[in-house]
């Protein structure tokens, strides 16, 4: 994070102004990464899961023309799964708790209902499936439904991300009251302008980060298994591994859904179009690239195959989740015992407590591991033949490498001499041994 700057625009407080090539890698990137979802998409249902070249206009207007219009099947869908979700934000139950300390000495209060939400919401989706009944049929129309209109629903949600993040941009303008803006009118539509923007208590950004997206990609990847079911009369192991883990680690996540209210993007993040879309668009139509390919895929996987890749995906589970707790907990309480023994940590000149015991004594983020482990369990049953569903943990990789890198950046910057204390402690950063 910038350091602010003491001049201010309307009251808003400046942030450093951003550096050339930032100021263009968002412009080129709100352009790019909504076609690159359309190109992976139409790579995985009109290639055959191989990447198109296109080499003359016309084999360029061919690729582009399975791009879908919205249609009011979409719009009705979307409107009613956003809808859905944000009256169980509302209303459904769940304990309030202080969220991390702001600038101000503050603590915004979030209602913790995740768990009751995933559930509820695998009901009310069981219950439309089956409600002329239980039967395979009911599982071969919903899998051919939701098929059918992803297309139009993905074409719905990049146009209202683009619109909500033209909202959020003016939020933060409205309310300028302590919230970090550059000036550049671009750049700050494409970080935000806003830290925790807020309808009274329904925070939008824990929302999107939280509910629609997260939800949906499973959602996605079950019926796309009821579609393969009802193309090839079967679901395959590897389709199965794919739905198994992901179901897994979302619903791990809502059950300690109180720990992404130490997460980075809580804290730090304004909330624009990068998270808005990347919530909404990205996790939900990119994540479920190994679904989509194994749909007409219908490989099998060999005993000792599917052993390693359930032991990968869960090892990188247990080093995930336990890292993550462990820091969780002690940034709710600096003296929990950790493995058994009080904590061992630099106090730094500005107060805050560096962990250097337990998995963090390890490595500085060991819970990217974990996360790469899984990551990679993920897309190991798709084979090999064609590289498309190992973009997300290509894509990861290289994201997780950068966020390291550019948080070792800010801390160093922050914590100066007492940062050097902590990573001549704590050696490696991500894998230790090699990174």
């Amino acid at each position: 994070m910038n350091t602010p700057m003491s001049d201010s625009v309307g009251g808003a407080t400046l942030k450093e102004a951003p550096s050339t090539f930032n100021l263009v890698m968002s412009v080129v990137l709100l352009a790019v990464l909504p076609a690159l979802v359309y190109y992976m998409w139409i790579a995985a249902t009109q290639y055959d899961g191989a990447l198109p070249l296109p080499t003359t206009k016309e084999e360029w207007l061919r690729l582009w023309s399975h791009v879908p219009a919205p249609t009011w099947t979409a719009v009705g869908i979307f409107a009613g799964w956003y809808a859905f979700q944000g009256l169980l934000q509302i209303y459904a139950p769940g304990p309030w708790v202080d969220g991390s300390q702001l600038a101000d000495g503050s603590r915004l209060k979030y209602k913790m209902n995740g768990w009751f939400s995933w559930w509820f919401t695998w009901a009310a989706i069981a219950a439309l499936v089956f409600r002329k009944g239980v039967s395979l049929e009911a599982i071969k129309d919903a899998g051919e439904f939701v098929y059918a209109q992803f297309g139009p629903v993905l074409t719905t949600i990049q146009i209202f991300t683009f619109l909500f993040a033209l909202y959020l941009y003016f939020y933060g303008k409205w309310k300028p009251a302590g919230e970090r803006q550059t000036g550049y009118a671009m750049y700050d539509y494409w970080l935000g302008t806003a830290l925790n923007p807020r309808i009274g208590n329904f925070d939008l950004k824990l929302f999107c980060e939280a509910r629609p997206g997260l939800i949906s990609w499973v959602a996605i990847n079950l019926f796309l298994a009821a579609k393969q079911y009802q193309l090839h009369g079967m679901i395959t192991t590897p389709m199965i591994l794919v739905c198994v883990f992901h179901f897994w680690y979302i619903a791990d996540y809502y059950y300690h859904e109180e720990a992404i209210l130490t997460t980075w993007d809580i804290r730090h993040e304004n909330f624009g179009w990068m998270l808005c879309w990347g919530d909404l668009v990205w996790v939900p139509f990119t994540y479920t690239l190994q679904a989509f390919y194994l749909l007409n895929h219908t490989h099998d996987l060999p005993g000792w195959a599917t052993a390693g890749i359930v032991a990968l995906n869960f090892a990188g589970y247990y080093i995930f989740r336990s890292v993550n707790i462990q820091k969780h907990r002690f940034r709710t309480n600096p003296e929990g015992l950790i493995w058994g023994k009080k904590p061992e940590y630099i106090r730094t000149a500005r107060g805050t407590l560096l962990l250097t015991s337990g998995w963090w004594g390890v490595a500085r983020h060991l819970n990217y591991l974990g996360d790469l482990m899984m990551g990679l369990a993920w897309c190991l049953p798709t084979g090999f033949d064609h590289p498309l569903p190992y973009f997300y943990i290509t894509y990861f990789t290289i994201l997780l490498v950068h966020r390291e890198m550019r948080d070792n950046k800010m801390c160093a910057k922050r914590y100066g001499a007492d940062w050097d204390a902590y990573t001549a402690k704590v050696k490696w950063r991500i894998l230790p041994g090699i990174y």
